[in-house]
């Protein structure tokens, strides 16, 4: 019989002294970022009841869910998103706080991945949401800031991916289909599964909607992306929908991120909420997007309290992977001494060893018997430096 209280679940590990180190570094360096620009930290609870996960656009399939049930039998769902509980905290508590609101999160999120190997259910998230403001000006101040969140490390191994969901919700509109066979497709757009999509869309018809969906995988690259989406499929909404995109690929160009911004009308986020522009970020030497987000107008409104939003979300146990293996990762430090109490020494070693941290040393108490056996401790550590406190002390360099 396996031993279950030896191992952890899987998708999760435990992280020792370097990997803390790290992450902490991480955290510490994207709430720097998020403060520098007017955020305010909240936190959220680690469980939700299961419906704030449950209704409308913000339905999160039920498997995917960790599960508990209170003391009065309710459901109960861990975190599996940030985003949606700041949506219900805006919508009960600042409801009549000055608009508009920079709220900023660190905190761990949990998804059942089983059937992704490799893939981890508890991720430490840090992002941003900007509410109470429809304005181009909203989008640039969130996209910028995460352009500098993604070289906060590395300051040109990284890449943005710019679309529209309304693109492909404008299309899918075109389509007599229910939002089971709409998810799918949404699947695989997504995964770029151009033989899959191409069977499913086959199957419901032959039509300009339908075949524009079979491009939209393909619809990747710079800005001649645009030209060919309008040839595709086109009308008022979508004209509009890749005129107000263009002008952010453009402008973010200006900013000085140029080769840097990839047009992908093909990025279709998993969750529903996102009603305009949908952005992901790309760190190399990770396959997967690190930072992911978009505008969503209507996920507070469904909480009782209507208010456009924007915002991003980034991994930080993927960034601190990457930093972990860089040259300027943090490293556990050596201790600069050790104190060895004598006999009936002992507390007065104390009171001198806490002396020295205060001084700003890093500084061990020796809990050895003898003299020898703290020289050798010292020795396989690496200190190099020994107190021997007696009726006086005494240094020794080792």
């Amino acid at each position: 019989m396996k031993r279950y209280d030896l191992i952890t679940p899987e998708g999760t590990k435990d992280l020792l002294f370097d990997e803390c180190l790290s992450r902490r570094a991480v955290e510490n360096r994207f709430a720097e970022i998020f403060k520098s620009h007017g955020y305010s930290e909240v936190v959220t609870t680690g469980i939700e009841f299961y419906d704030v996960f449950n209704k409308g656009s913000r339905s999160i399939p039920q498997e995917q869910l960790y599960k508990l049930v209170d003391s009065k039998g309710r459901l109960i769902a861990m975190r599996p998103d940030s985003t949606i509980p700041i949506a219900r905290l805006v919508a009960t508590r600042l409801k009549d706080a000055e608009m508009p609101l920079r709220l900023y999160y660190i905190q761990t999120m949990y998804e059942n991945n089983a059937l992704l190997k490799g893939h981890s259910d508890e991720i430490v998230q840090a992002g941003i949401e900007l509410i109470g403001s429809d304005s181009k000006k909203a989008d640039f101040e969130v996209l910028s800031t995460a352009m500098e969140t993604l070289t906060a490390f590395e300051k040109d191994k990284f890449r943005l991916e710019i679309g529209t969901i309304g693109f492909f919700k404008e299309l899918i509109s075109k389509l007599d289909i229910d939002e089971n066979t709409a998810e799918e497709i949404r699947y695989l757009v997504s995964n770029k599964n151009y033989p899959a999509l191409n069977d499913l869309l086959d199957g419901i018809g032959n039509n300009d909607a339908t075949r524009a969906l079979k491009q939209l995988p393909r619809l990747f690259g710079g800005e001649e992306v645009f030209e060919r989406a309008s040839k595709l499929f086109s009308d008022e909404k979508i004209e509009k929908m890749l005129s107000d995109l263009r002008f952010v690929y453009n402008s973010l160009s200006k900013l000085g991120y140029e080769g840097k911004i990839i047009v992908d009308l093909g990025t279709v986020n998993r969750v529903d909420y996102y009603t305009g522009i949908v952005f992901r970020g790309y760190l190399e030497g990770i396959g997967e997007p690190v930072l992911s987000g978009g505008r969503y107008n209507k996920l507070i409104s469904e909480f009782g309290f209507d208010a456009a939003a924007t915002g991003f979300g980034i991994n930080v146990n993927a960034v601190s992977s990457l930093l972990l293996k860089s040259e300027n990762a943090p490293r556990t430090k050596v201790s600069d001494a050790i104190v060895f109490g004598e006999k009936e020494n002992v507390l007065k070693a104390v009171a001198y060893s806490n002396a020295l941290a205060k001084s700003g040393m890093t500084v061990e108490n020796s809990l050895f018997e003898t003299l020898e056996e703290t020289r050798e401790y010292a020795r396989k550590k690496g200190i190099s430096k020994l107190y021997v406190v007696s009726n006086e002390v005494k240094e020794i360099d080792l």
